[in-house]
């Protein structure tokens, strides 16, 4: 029987815990994390076994083989982790709306929160004729 802190953890692992490892991954080709990116749908936590269900910004992500693994090894490095899985999603699509505000700004892009509205089928300032 092993002393190892994934044995013995001092105390429960926490969905903030997670997300402070999750900020530390980034995708290789956006320099971003992948939480910030918004790829993280969904963190569950039973005892000692962290469960997350992420998905990549294109299913012909080149990283698609390797990012999960590396996202569950930093999982598992965190103390009290006894097991992580990280299941691969394509559903609901990912899309730049997903990405937080810091990782908007940190790529420069702007992207409204919500739809342009129509133009008005009126002008409510007619000129007059002539």
């Amino acid at each position: 029987m092993s002393d190892s802190p994934q044995d013995n953890p001092a105390a429960p692992v926490t969905e903030a815990m997670v997300v402070e490892a999750l900020r530390t991954v980034y995708d290789p080709e956006i320099p971003v994390s992948i939480y910030e990116l918004g790829l993280i749908y969904d963190i569950q936590i039973e005892d000692s076994v962290v469960d997350v269900r992420m998905t990549l910004t294109s299913p012909a992500c080149p990283v698609a083989g390797s990012l999960p693994g590396q996202v569950e090894m930093r999982i598992k490095a965190i103390e009290g982790v006894s097991d992580a899985k990280v299941e691969l999603v394509w559903e609901p699509p990912w899309t730049p709306e997903k990405m937080s505000e810091a990782a908007k700004l940190e790529l420069n892009m702007d992207i409204p929160s919500a739809p342009p509205q129509p133009p008005p089928l009126f002008d409510l300032n007619p000129r007059p004729p002539g």
